[in-house]
């Protein structure tokens, strides 16, 4: 390793498991489908260029389990693709509607010829599976993929109830080895939650890592001597780097560009219905297009035409600038110590795509400027520290933390989401009792134990809670962890009764197919 200062960038992938086969268009799987169309392919994409053209880039991502099984769900890839081609014919008949303005002419063409390119690239490139694209670069050395808990789970709320960790790390590693066929190195935590508890785990499952939020290391216990600027370790050995706080701030600051494009206004919640027939979900509820003409604008609500050469110039300029700061801030930091600063800049995928179209121009100026001007090296979390000398390493308890509103955990239990946690308990008190009961069952009897152990897994997610307290999509929220725990609760009495419907049980199974290869024996206690 040079001795010049490092940027480690780490991008979070996840999604939440949406799959409703009994629905035709289910509004909620287009989530998915825009983090794949504008989040992952785009990415993938972005290094294939920088391949090409030989540019050392290195960093992490992280693949959630959720994420990596509807990326490989054969429903949902179809579903996905059925969904481009209603995009690329809607394409088709807007050239037509909006053939008397040369402006939008061109700008619809714009978004046309991308979804043709993507889609080509999917199905040709990637033969349907983006993950073996990643686990490419991954083999390359360009790219360390990171695991991440099973159903993304707030896992400070749940030290109380191993077992329910246990669950989540044991799902999480058993899925990262089937889909990339080695053991990782490093582990995201869901929503970035830390608790000290959560460090036995991380030793017990072999980790050698993991990122905190940026308040985590300055209120450590002691207080880390040289913040967020270089890697701490906890009193059991796990390598803790702090996310850099003023990158964070600052690509807050340069997504909100009224030059860039204006993400509200999608022409599927603007356009007649009767100009949207295959955009309509159930109950005649509208669905996004990915047709967007506006530019954000000075106030954000999108007024003037989107210029797309334009704003990908103003993400270049940018993503320099950005780079200057953490270059200047390495420079500043390395006066101080006589190690190598690092700058680890932590951010969830969807912002480079889904949330900000020209996300991956700007990574990839990044890349490109960090190689041309070699003030700093890039690399992976993982071949940053395996590269220091850890007895320079200080070691400390980080602060109770996340990444969630104010930092802390009230983005997962306020008002709005607190009623689900006592219900959450009960059922994993219920799902160890299973795991107590009937330790050697086999059959049909397995097969639903399996089935609540998944249901138990889906309840558990972050997601649900974030959504409650956002007041985004809550109905949906609530029905999932209703659903869910009204799911193990039938499956717990039919045990308890000894009749179970295989009739209901495949449905269920068919449904909510995640963790094929999921024990229910990991809810047993440890001896």
């Amino acid at each position: 390793m040079s001795n010049n200062p490092v940027l480690s960038l780490v991008l979070h992938g996840h999604a939440p498991f949406v799959r409703h086969p009994e629905y035709e268009h289910p509004s909620q799987e287009q989530w998915f489908f825009e983090s794949l169309c504008e989040t992952y392919i785009p990415l993938l994409e972005v290094f294939d260029r920088l391949d090409r053209d030989m540019i050392p880039f290195r960093m992490g991502l992280t693949l959630s389990p959720t994420l990596c099984h509807m990326l490989t769900d054969e429903l949902l890839i179809e579903r996905f693709l059925n969904y481009t081609d209603r995009q690329i014919n809607f394409g088709h008949e807007e050239m037509k509607r909006v053939s008397g303005n040369s402006e939008l002419t061109a700008l619809v063409k714009h978004h046309y010829d991308r979804l043709i390119a993507k889609k080509v690239f999917f199905t040709e490139r990637c033969e349907g599976n983006i993950l073996k694209g990643f686990d490419v670069y991954q083999k390359k050395g360009r790219l360390e993929i990171l695991a991440t808990a099973a159903t993304h789970a707030f896992l400070p709320f749940y030290t109380d109830y191993p077992e329910a960790v246990q669950a989540q790390f044991e799902a999480a590693v058993h899925t990262y080895r089937s889909n990339f066929g080695k053991y990782p190195q490093g582990f995201w935590l869901p929503e970035l939650g830390w608790k000290d508890e959560i460090d036995s785990w991380l030793r017990a499952y072999n980790f050698y890592y993991t990122i905190v939020e940026s308040h985590a290391l300055p209120f450590a216990r002691p207080t880390a001597e040289k913040g967020n600027f270089f890697p701490a370790k906890t009193p059991l050995g796990t390598i803790i780097f702090g996310r850099d706080f003023y990158a964070s701030r600052d690509m807050a600051e340069i997504m909100n560009d009224p030059s860039f494009r204006c993400n509200q206004r999608d022409q599927g919640f603007e356009l007649p219905t009767e100009c949207i027939p295959a955009f309509l979900g159930r109950k005649g509820s509208r669905i996004g297009t990915g047709y967007k003409y506006w530019a954000q604008g000075e106030d954000g609500s999108g007024t003037s035409v989107y210029e797309p050469a334009k704003a990908e110039e103003k993400a270049r300029v940018k993503a320099g600038a950005f780079l200057d700061n953490i270059a200047s801030n390495l420079k500043n930091t390395a006066g101080c110590m006589k190690e190598i600063p690092v700058s680890l800049c932590a951010f969830e995928a969807d912002t480079f795509g889904r949330f900000w179209y020209e996300g991956p121009v700007f990574l990839e100026t990044v890349f490109r400027k960090a190689a041309d001007d070699g003030v700093v090296q890039v690399l992976s979390p993982a071949e940053y520290f395996c590269k220091l000398d850890t007895g320079s390493i200080q070691t400390l308890s980080p602060e109770f933390s996340s990444w969630g509103i104010n930092g802390y955990a009230e983005a997962w239990l306020d008002s709005s989401n607190d009623w689900m946690y006592s219900h959450a308990m009960r059922a994993l008190e219920r799902m160890v009792e299973l795991a107590e009961r009937f330790p050697d069952n086999t059959g049909l009897k397995e097969r639903a134990l399996n089935q609540a152990a998944r249901e138990i897994l889906l309840a558990l997610a972050s997601d649900w809670p974030k959504m409650l307290s956002r007041q985004e999509g809550a109905d949906y929220a609530r029905g999932r962890i209703e659903g869910s725990l009204r799911n193990f609760t039938t499956i717990y009495e039919a045990l308890g009764s000894n009749y179970i419907s295989t009739e209901w049980l495949t449905q269920l199974e068919r449904r909510h197919n995640i963790f094929p290869k999921i024990n229910y024996r990991v809810f047993r206690r440890k001896k």
